[in-house]
C-alpha cells in the first residue's frame, strides 16, 4: 500500500467520522422533535459524539506532518 492509498484511506475515514458526528449533534438536539428529554440516552449520545471528536482529532493529527521547530 501507497503513502497516498494511506491518505486516500484517512481521508475517507475522516470524512465518515466527520458525517457521523454532524448526526449525533442533529440527533441530540432532536430535530423537528426538539431537544432529547431521556437523560441516560442523551449522556450515551454525547459520549459517543465526544469518543468521535477525539478519533477525529486522532487522524488530522497523522495527516499533518510534526513540525520541529
Amino acid at each position: 500500500m501507497t503513502m497516498h492509498e494511506d491518505e486516500s484511506e484517512l481521508r475517507a475515514r475522516l470524512e465518515n467520522l466527520q458525517a457521523e458526528h454532524r448526526a449525533l449533534d442533529t440527533e441530540i438536539a432532536g430535530g423537528e422533535e426538539g431537544p432529547i428529554r431521556d437523560q441516560i440516552k442523551l449522556t450515551r449520545l454525547k459520549r459517543k459524539k465526544l469518543a468521535l471528536k477525539d478519533e477525529i482529532h486522532r487522524l488530522l493529527d497523522q495527516m499533518r506532518p510534526d513540525i520541529i521547530a
